[in-house]
């Protein structure tokens, strides 16, 4: 590596349904471009074959203006970082595909990234030379997304020790199982969000798994909610729609109280103050005014990512592929994706 030369890092995702691409400069995000699959919605889930398809038609042109708004040519790059897994094996495949490609045309680096390293990693994008926003080492993260929920002690960039994790479904799959067993569509996410804002969280009460240690259970909350749905709706036709935003926050409350009372617990047991939240799910509000609210009364320091880095984005990879880069971590061309990995 040369002394003084500029270090780009391009930053390819393709885990699930959003195509994503960044440039990094010396660790500063200059672009961050993705485009969204709206296909999906129609089928009340991502569909893996569509989501493919949808990858190879995005992934040139967001690629093409990620570097055109980062304001250089291909050839100035230094390494090509990319999302091995885990995620949808047909979506990771043309996302690794492409990677491969480009970087062996221009003769630089490739570098793996483990996506929910990825998402803790997304506290440390720089968008100044000044931004001094990222936690110090070790923190504590409660990593929430659709197919994710676990608490993680970050040592280090490439040492990370997950405490506790879902046995079954993630908080974020629990939240759009139940928005479409009422009928709002998915992603149910920001659906359930926004109309938790104007309901009662404490108007129903749901089962609350009693998971010992640090790990996480949201199966039974679903079929808690399920079977009180069907009960409620039998007695009165039009209960959801008279109902859906009372609903929708004591949904919303039921989970927060999961997550945050696990986090608690891990945060008495290693001592470690300083705690982040990453992934899709941090996106909500709900969980957001859980951690102010535990800031002030615990006295903890909190981490909380901008929304553009909530979500599966390229900026994340980025800068996970820097810090490797930084330490002569590359990979071969013939590294496989993974559908399923954890924490390496």
């Amino acid at each position: 590596m040369e002394k003084n030369k500029d270090i780009y890092i391009l930053g390819i995702e393709s885990s699930c349904d959003d195509t994503s691409a960044a440039v990094l400069r010396d660790g500063v995000l200059l672009s961050n471009v993705t485009a969204s699959q709206d296909v999906h919605k129609a089928y009340g889930g991502v569909v893996p074959e569509l989501a493919s398809r949808a990858h190879q038609q995005n992934v040139v042109p967001v690629v093409d203006q990620a570097l055109k708004r980062a304001g250089i040519t291909k050839d100035r790059l230094s390494a090509v970082a990319f999302t091995r897994g885990p995620g949808l094996m047909g979506s990771l495949l043309v996302g690794v595909s492409f990677a491969k490609g480009f970087a062996r045309s221009l003769g630089i680096p490739l570098i793996d990234v483990n996506h929910l390293q990825g998402h803790v990693m997304a506290h440390f994008i720089k968008e100044s030379d000044d931004d001094t926003s990222a936690p110090p080492l070790p923190f504590i993260c409660l990593l929430v997304s659709g197919g994710n929920s676990q608490i993680v002690r970050v040592n280090a960039y490439n040492d990370m020790e997950v405490l506790g994790q879902t046995i079954d479904d993630a908080a974020g799959e629990a939240i759009d199982k139940c928005s479409k067993v009422m009928g709002l569509g998915y992603p149910g996410g920001p659906i359930i969000d926004r109309l938790a804002r104007q309901g009662n969280p404490l108007a129903y009460k749901f089962a609350e798994p009693q998971i010992p240690g640090l790990d996480y259970s949201f199966s039974g909350l679903k079929t808690s909610f399920l079977y009180s749905l069907r009960d409620w709706v039998a007695a009165e036709p039009d209960f959801i729609e008279r109902h859906k935003e009372d609903l929708a926050a004591s949904l919303e409350h039921t989970i927060v109280d999961i997550l945050m009372k696990k986090l608690r617990k891990a945060v008495k047991q290693t001592g470690i103050k300083h705690v982040a939240v990453a992934g899709g799910v941090s996106a909500n509000n709900g969980l957001r005014a859980a951690f102010r609210d535990h800031a002030e009364r615990y006295g903890w320091t909190i981490y909380i990512p901008k929304f553009s880095y909530t979500t599966d984005n390229a900026a994340m990879i980025a800068i996970t592929g820097y810090y490797k880069y930084l330490d002569g971590v590359h990979c071969s061309i013939d590294a496989p994706a993974f559908s399923k990995v954890t924490f390496q």
